[in-house]
């Protein structure tokens, strides 16, 4: 992202400064969700439901 500001307004911030700048500009640190397309919920939960206690025993 420093590399992007730099070439963009011909200005150079450390990795700190950039997260300074883009935290007073309301950015926030976010982690993506990997799902797969081929998830299936209603087994997850079944699986939770049922099989998961029987392991924990």
């Amino acid at each position: 992202m420093s590399d992007l500001i730099a070439r963009m307004f011909h200005t150079r911030y450390t990795l700190r400064g950039t997260a300074n700048v883009l935290h007073r500009l309301g950015f926030s640190v976010q982690v993506p969700k990997h799902r797969a397309v081929e998830r299936d919920e209603e087994t997850i939960a079944s699986w939770r439901r049922e099989a998961w206690p029987a392991g924990k025993r």
